[in-house]
């Protein structure tokens, strides 16, 4: 054997080991052929022999079954001592070096062709023409058996042992077998084509094959074996001709097994890359293509052989590698079919998780979607960057129907392609219990991988794309569906597992959500997540406590598609909001650099600024055209409605956590929540509240009429109790985002006047009993967020609070509801009055301070700086640079004005709405005085000798109506007119209370229609209690004469008329002025120090010294009236006598 070449060696090792089981005799391999069915035992002279001693029992689905069941039947084969003993002989050896197979006849095989006499029957005429025949498993009853398997054979593999034939009747070539037939001729035996020699023939067939590609001859006779069998017609199993067509069927796939795995056999040189791969990409039925019979026999012969088992999943590995550098636009369909096809087979599946390529270790997040073996099948996307290009070619010039009707087509491919995505997931996942686990690693990797995705800054060459992320995710929503029940049935707070020992857990509690997950070696990584209500260290020490236990797949699949929502989808909308603000700015620029074209048209710097201006376009143009690709995929009805059922189940899942009892839905929440918040709940990822929130803002921004009546219902009920009991969430901005849910849902639609939630906060028990009062908290909670920009902040989220309330004020049960917990809790209405005034006060102030400029800033433009509209001075005289910079200052100052004038609108009408039900809480000694003078501020300014200063240009633009704004004001003095408090505390103001004003004021109220007759009638009738008030105000001063320093409050330099000591700085100050500076300020005014209103003293000392002040005072004025009275009489009398 000094002779034998490695490629013998290997084969002969090979062939040795599928011999290995078939040792039985002939006999048992015939009982056992004829007991499993048509599969043999093989015996040991096939290349393949002992590849399959028995049909095992199909683990592939059902519709494959008909189909895998086939195996190679019972047949005669040469003794192994002879195959080998011709294989290793010097003779052996064919024309350049090719290993040649000396040709020894089976018994068995001979016996079976044997008539009744013994004698071998005369050839058939037919074998010698069976060339101009075609494929068929029929034969006329005189045709001899020789004669149909010389035919048939040949036929099939496409060869003859004659020289002359070169060409079927078909006119397909056939290869001819001069080595075969030499070999037949030394024997002196029938030259022609049978069983027995085939092994021989198959070898010098495929290695004559064009190209040097056996294996895309051998698969054509693969197709057209199974295809001879399939139209056989045969009276049992042992017939003759069902033997030979099985035998061939088995050899074939042996050959086609060494052709994909051992190309030194047929004389060729290692292959440089996997053989099996293009023809996994061939369509099944191509005589190229790799059907499901192939899959189904390669697949039995795992345990026997596991060189194809190799082989298989590398060819996967390599279509894997090729789909890496193609895009949507390519044709990727072909690998998707392909990896479709071998997912169908268990053991195949087995094979592809196992391989190191499945799940890399330490691959980067950028590197998943093209190194791992899944990676490039989701990576398929129209958001990938040439893509948009071709979908939104010339975005700027692209109608909204164009832009519409591509963003379908692109939505309708890619849905196609995430429901293949699902089916390959599917088959993985239930392959077996290893390969579920794989598959959730790797799922589990592109999550945790991708953490920077949520990063301020995101760096795109250190994540995945956004293409394959919404993929993932989407398939992990898809996953969800069969446990998103409408009776929440899986949805458990109860610490559940599968154990791997004790089985005495619950089964209906198995497959449920588990509270524990994140504690049992989740896959998730949360580590460095932000938790909801729980700081780093309190999050370290609670999940450092392992339990114990199996996580079961709902578990998984729930935790992982939350993370993939956080990283996948919601990072894409964020990206959007983002791409949009930044495309606004690149369109101001532009148009800014168009502006200043005239300069550059006669000049030699012309192509410069064309070279720029042309790269602010393809800017704007790639980023329109990416904008309008991340609209088609997250506009998408279908997936977005699934992403809302899960985050429906969500909702349910975290309410369920908060409410104590477990069973809502079915038993409601109780407000507030209990004060020990569950540990669970405060060491959350942040972001299972986030991702809530972030959903159901872009649904009711973009798809609101997705949301059902039920999902809004449990949706309300979510946003009031946690704005209800705010101090279950950490985080101000997130507790923002729960107003901006009620703000966008309340956005009214073409169908609904008051948007999606408009009904359900008028109707819900749950809202009308509990939504006022959680608003109300959160408008005075906002006051202090923690931010630098936390002074701002408040005022867009208050907006939002003012547009839900005025939403819901025309239903009585809520005004009724808000009259009746003033009056229970009237220190917090007082906190919300308070700030709510500030507000007022603040966005008032800034309006007209913004509009007055803006008037400045227009009359100086037109009378071209000359600051005197008399001037004669043409807007020409004003230089060039005091020009632009007065532009830009009235550009600003116009921005501002209108920002604040949107506030202003709202927080008066705010003003007005309540101090009609809240009366009583808006004449707070601690709150009137303030309100009082605020009112006279702005009434001075609009009808005062100031308010030619707010005069400007289209006031329209900034949503300034000075005369709606003045009637509003005016509804405030109304509603609080029926209080002395208030009358009293107008009157006292000696800065801005001018009788004048009341009259100007009627004046235009009367000319413009603004009010009614009643309304005037009452407006004058204040004006005149006011005007009494005042004058009883001034001469009760006047009666008290010098005030001593000492019973002055030192803040407001007022008397005080309810003295109180502060107990850390020991100073005395009115109660009024401290209570009205403690609801802005928790601290002492004097030194600091936390301060509240519990702790503050009466001093009665002091007050007793006041009221005897103030007694003394009077007393004198008494004494002084009566003394004047008297002397007046006097006088009288006097001048009587005189005259009488």
């Amino acid at each position: 054997m000094s002779d034998m070449s490695e490629a013998d060696k290997i084969r002969n090792k090979r062939l040795a080991k599928l011999q290995g089981q078939g040792s039985a005799s002939n006999k048992e391999a015939g009982t056992a052929a004829q007991n499993e069915g048509l599969t043999s035992t093989p015996g040991p002279s096939s290349p393949s022999a002992g590849a399959t001693s028995s049909p095992e029992k199909s683990d592939q689905p059902n519709d494959e079954r008909g189909q895998t069941s086939m195996a190679a039947p019972p047949a005669a084969r040469p003794q192994a001592s002879d195959l080998q003993g011709a294989s290793s002989q010097p003779g052996a050896r064919g024309v350049g070096g090719e290993t040649k197979i000396r040709i020894t006849r089976a018994p068995a095989a001979a016996d079976s062709l044997k008539r009744k006499d013994g004698s071998l029957p005369a050839r058939s005429p037919r074998a010698e023409s069976s060339s101009k025949r075609s494929l068929s498993a029929r034969s006329t009853p005189e045709e001899v058996l020789e004669s149909w398997e010389d035919r048939t054979l040949s036929a099939i593999f496409r060869v003859t042992l004659d020289p002359k034939l070169r060409h079927d009747g078909h006119g397909q070539e056939l290869r001819h077998l001069a080595e075969t037939r030499k070999e037949l001729e030394e024997q002196d035996g029938s030259v022609r084509l049978q069983v027995s020699i085939l092994d021989q023939a198959l070898h010098e067939a495929a290695s004559a094959s064009k190209d040097g590609r056996p294996l895309d001859y051998l698969l054509g006779c693969w197709k057209r074996v199974v295809r001879a069998i399939r139209a056989l017609r045969t009276t049992g199993r042992e017939d003759p001709k069902s033997k030979t067509l099985y035998e061939a069927r088995r050899l074939c796939m042996s050959y086609c097994i060494f052709a994909a795995t051992l190309p030194e056999m047929f004389g060729l040189e290692p292959y440089q890359s996997n053989p099996l791969a293009p023809h996994l990409l061939v369509d099944p039925e191509d005589d190229k293509g790799i059907c499901h019979e192939f899959l189904s026999e390669a697949v039995r012969r795992f345990g026997d052989d596991d060189s194809i088992r190799d082989a298989l999943a590398g060819a996967v590995e390599e279509i894997s590698r090729q789909l890496a550098e193609m895009n949507m636009n390519d044709n990727y369909t072909p690998y998707i079919s392909a990896l479709k096809n071998i997912v169908c087979y268990a053991p195949l599946v087995d094979a592809l998780t196992e391989r190191p390529s499945f799940l890399s270790e330490n691959v980067a997040a950028s590197a998943i979607e093209r190194e791992t073996l899944l990676g490039p099948f989701f990576q398929i996307s129209p958001l990938q960057g040439e893509i948009t290009s071709y979908y939104f070619a010339g975005p700027r010039t692209k109608s909204k129907e164009q832009i519409v009707t591509a963003q379908k087509a692109l939505r309708m491919t890619l849905q196609t392609h995430q429901s293949d995505l699902l089916d390959m997931v599917n088959h993985i996942v239930r392959a077996s219990k290893t390969s579920r686990d794989r598959m959730l690693d790797w799922f589990a990797l592109t999550v945790n991988a991708n953490h920077k995705r949520r990063a301020l800054q995101v760096d795109e060459e250190h994540v995945s794309s956004d293409g394959f992320m919404t993929n993932v995710t989407v398939c992990l929503d898809q996953l969800c569906d069969p446990f998103m029940d409408a009776t929440f049935s899986k949805v458990c707070l109860e610490p559940i597992f599968t154990p791997s020992i004790d089985v005495r857990s619950p089964p209906n509690q198995i497959d449920r959500i588990d509270i524990e997950y994140l504690r049992r070696k989740p896959r998730v990584d949360i580590h460095d997540e932000t938790k909801i209500n729980a700081d780093q260290h309190a999050s370290d020490e609670y999940y450092s406590t392992v339990v114990e236990g199996t996580s079961n797949f709902i578990s998984e699949i729930f935790f992982l598609t939350l993370a993939a929502h956080h990283y996948g989808t919601e990072a894409t909308a964020v990206k959007l909001d983002q791409l949009e603000k930044d495309l606004k700015q690149l369109q101001k620029q532009m148009q800014r650099l168009e502006g200043e074209r005239p300069r550059w048209i006669n000049t030699s710097q012309l192509p410069m600024f064309e070279a720029a201006l042309k790269k602010y376009q393809d800017a704007i143009d790639k980023g329109l055209a990416y904008k309008f690709a991340i609209e088609g995929v997250l506009f998408d009805d279908v997936s977005q409605a699934r992403t809302v059922q899960f985050m429906r189940y969500v909702i349910v899942w975290l309410l369920r956590l908060v409410s104590g009892h477990n069973e809502y839905p079915t038993r409601p929440l109780e407000l507030p929540l209990p004060e020990d918040q569950p540990e669970v709940l405060r060491c959350l990822p942040e972001y299972f509240v986030e991702d809530v929130v972030s959903l159901f803002k872009f649904v009711f921004r973009h798809l609101p009429h997705l949301v059902t009546s039920t999902q809004s219902d449990e949706l309300v009920t979510f946003c009031i109790t946690f704005l209800r009991s705010s101090e279950y969430i950490k985080n101000p901005y997130l507790k923002c985002g729960i107003v901006s849910i009620l703000f966008y849902g309340i956005w009214p639609t073409y169908a609904r006047q008051k948007g999606v939630l408009g009904d359900v906060l008028n109707t819900l028990s749950f809202a009308t009993q509990h939504l006022l009062h959680a608003l109300i908290n959160f408008y005075i909670e906002v006051e202090i967020t923690g931010a630098h920009t936390q002074f701002f902040d408040k005022f867009n989220i208050r907006y939002e609070i003012f547009q839900v309330i005025k939403c819901i004020w025309s239903n009585q049960i809520y005004r009724m509801r808000l009259s009746q917990e003033a009056k229970q809790n009237l220190e917090f209405f007082v906190r919300f009055v308070n700030l709510l005034l500030n507000d007022v006060t603040f966005v008032l102030d800034e309006s007209l301070t913004a509009f007055g400029k803006i008037h400045r800033l227009q009359k100086e433009l037109e009378d071209g700086g000359s600051g005197s509209s008399g001037s004669s001075s043409s807007s020409s005289s004003m230089a060039a640079n005091v020009r632009t910079e007065k532009e830009e200052q009235l550009v600003a100052a116009q921005s501002m004005a209108k920002g604040y004038m949107q506030l202003t609108n709202e927080t008066v009408s705010m003003l007005k709405l309540f101090t009609e039900a809240l009366a009583d809480s808006f004449t707070m000694p601690e709150i009137v005085q303030r309100l009082a003078d605020m009112l006279d501020y702005n009434v001075d300014a609009m009808v005062g000798p100031k308010s030619r200063d707010l005069k400007v240009q289209n006031p329209d633009q900034y949503g300034f109506q000075p005369r709606i704004l003045l009637s509003e004001l005016v509804d405030v003095y109304l509603n609080l007119g029926g209080r002395s408090t208030f009358v009293d505390a107008v009157a006292r103001d000696g800065r801005s209370y001018k009788p004048a004003n009341f009259e100007k004021a009627h004046a235009i109220l009367s000319k413009w229609g603004l009010k009614s007759s009643v309304e005037l009638a009452a407006w004058s009738a204040l004006a005149e209690k006011i005007r009494r008030a005042k004058e009883a105000d001034d001469q009760a001063e006047e009666d008290l004469g010098e005030i001593p320093e000492e019973f002055l409050d030192p803040l407001m330099y007022t008397l005080m008329e309810d003295p109180v000591i502060l107990p850390a700085s020991k100073i005395s100050v009115d109660r009024s002025t401290i209570s009205a500076h403690l609801l802005s300020d928790p601290h002492d005014p004097f030194n600091r120090v936390p301060l509240k209103l519990e702790d503050i003293q009466p001093d009665i000392v002091l007050k007793n010294k006041i009221e005897a002040f103030k007694a003394e005072r009077q007393a004198i004025k008494r004494a002084t009236l009566a003394a004047g009275d008297g002397d007046k009489n006097d006088a009288v009398d006097k001048m009587d006598t005189s005259t009488g």
